[in-house]
């Protein structure tokens, strides 16, 4: 069985509803970082000016998430898709990469 993982970039106001989704799905292992990013901001008040980029920024938020199999890493992804829209053409980021091996820590 294949491992994935999946790496969103989302907009801080989905982030709620797109971990209640996965969370609803019985996905667990998933970790949420807030970051600053590039994505088109949602209104002026989202975007911020950064010294040490030197462009406008928002913060957003990077998702990311293991699981099991080809048919657990599309629902993932559909769940992602549909509860991370804005309403803007582009809203986010979902990439998706294959793992070579996972070792818990015990």
């Amino acid at each position: 069985m294949s491992t994935r993982e999946i790496k969103a970039f989302i907009h801080r106001n989905r982030i709620a509803d797109v971990v209640d989704a996965l969370y609803k799905a019985d996905f667990r292992n998933v970790t949420v970082i807030d970051v600053q990013g590039l994505l088109k901001a949602l209104d002026s008040k989202e975007q911020r000016y950064s010294v040490e980029i030197g462009q406008k920024v928002i913060t957003e938020v990077k998702l990311e998430l293991v699981c099991e199999g080809e048919a657990r890493m599309t629902q993932a992804v559909e769940i992602i898709r549909e509860h991370a829209r804005t309403g803007q053409a582009h809203a986010g980021w979902i990439y998706v990469s294959g793992l070579l091996s996972r070792t818990e820590i015990t």
